[in-house]
Formats: C-alpha cells, sequence, structure tokens
C-alpha cells in the first residue's frame, strides 16, 4: 500500500511550509500562519461529478 498523499499548500494562507503535527496522522502545521489544521477523506460522491461543455465542474 502507498503512503497517503501530503498536502501542498495551506488551506487558510496559501503558504507551502508545511509539517507534520504531532496530533496525529491527518494532521498539519504551516509556518507561514502558524495554523494547525487536518485533513479527512469523508468519501465517495453518491452521482459524482462530469464535465460540462463549457469546462466547468458540474454535478450529475
Amino acid at each position: 500500500m502507498s503512503e497517503r498523499a501530503a498536502p501542498f499548500h495551506c488551506p487558510y494562507c496559501g503558504d507551502e511550509d508545511l509539517r507534520p503535527h504531532e496530533q496525529g496522522h491527518g494532521t498539519w502545521e504551516c509556518g507561514a500562519c502558524n495554523r494547525a489544521f487536518q485533513l479527512k477523506f469523508l468519501g465517495l460522491l453518491a452521482r459524482g461529478l462530469r464535465r460540462a461543455d463549457n469546462g466547468g465542474d458540474d454535478r450529475i
């Protein structure tokens, strides 16, 4: 099994200075804005997404 993906940027300030947080799995801290956050997979969408003719995403 492969490693889980790490976030590329902070969801609050957009900076890339991220490191794992000591609280446990899925928690990260941002060195730029001094915030801690948690990533959590909620599940698959029941109906999914499809690409619209205009290039945007529309729910089915």
